[in-house]
């Protein structure tokens, strides 16, 4: 796997080059689009506005648009000219607790893996980290981007998650109302929170609607109908403590069964 992005992590004096490794990857199915008539492909060509011929990406540059149809080009090797020296480091510019970096900043998460002969310094700042229990917070620039980032420490390695700016982030659309709840109401609700905490295992999830899309794919391929999986309808909820009960119960049927699964009884 190549390297989304090379850097050196800077701690005052300390340099430790590193390489950031995509932390997710993609299994979601995509589709092509195609002609309702006759199936084939639909293809998007960039073509020149002003004479029309198609371009290739070698044909494209980068141009900012200062005033209505007239641009400023700017190369590749002029937007590396005006990165300095702390650009091209990750460069820490604090230290703070993760539960400080409120979720809704995280963006992109990487793997960071030291280059050779950095592997002391690297393991250093992770276990200086853990042993803490707080992260880093940085700052470099990818692409034409300066980004805010945090690092992460595991117990595996280090992780950089890229962060939104706070003038990135929208308002919230509408504001919700704080309501008064009833005791007895609220009581129930901490029950059945209570009652489905366990610990988290990432593995035991997975994305089950693409699984019956590959499934629902697979008999189309084979000339066969597709099922309605589920033919149940909604109901709206109309007495919250009703609701509330009915769901307490049905959890400690799923926690009784889950229990009897582990330890072999009927």
């Amino acid at each position: 796997m190549a390297a989304a992005h090379k850097g050196s992590i800077s701690m005052g004096l300390v340099l430790i080059p590193i390489g950031m490794y995509k932390a997710t990857t993609d299994n979601d199915i995509h589709f092509n689009q195609l002609d309702r008539e006759s199936k084939a492909r639909i293809k998007y060509k960039k073509y020149c506005s002003h004479c029309g011929k198609e371009v290739s990406s070698a044909d494209i540059i980068k141009g900012y648009e200062y005033e209505k149809g007239k641009y400023v080009v700017m190369t590749d090797e002029e937007l590396e000219k005006i990165k300095t020296k702390k650009d091209k480091t990750i460069h820490i510019v604090q230290f703070a607790r993760m539960a400080e970096v409120n979720m809704i900043y995280y963006e992109k998460d990487y793997y960071a893996v030291p280059d050779t002969g950095a592997e002391k310094a690297y393991e250093l700042l992770r276990q200086a980290l853990l042993s803490q229990k707080k992260v880093a917070i940085a700052k470099t620039v990818m692409g034409t981007n300066e980004k805010l980032l945090v690092l992460y420490p595991t117990k595996e390695g280090i992780i950089v998650k890229t962060l939104f700016y706070h003038d990135e982030i929208a308002a919230m659309p509408k504001t919700v109302p704080k309501m008064k709840l009833d005791e007895n109401e609220l009581n129930m609700a901490k029950m059945l929170i209570e009652n489905m905490t366990r610990p988290f295992a990432a593995e035991e999830y997975r994305d089950e609607y693409q699984a019956r899309l590959r499934d629902a794919i697979m008999k189309k391929i084979q000339g066969q109908e597709i099922a309605v999986v589920d033919t149940a309808a909604s109901s709206n909820v109309i007495d919250l403590m009703e609701a509330l009960q009915k769901s307490l119960e049905l959890s400690k049927k799923s926690d009784e069964g889950s229990r009897k699964r582990l330890t072999g009884t009927a």
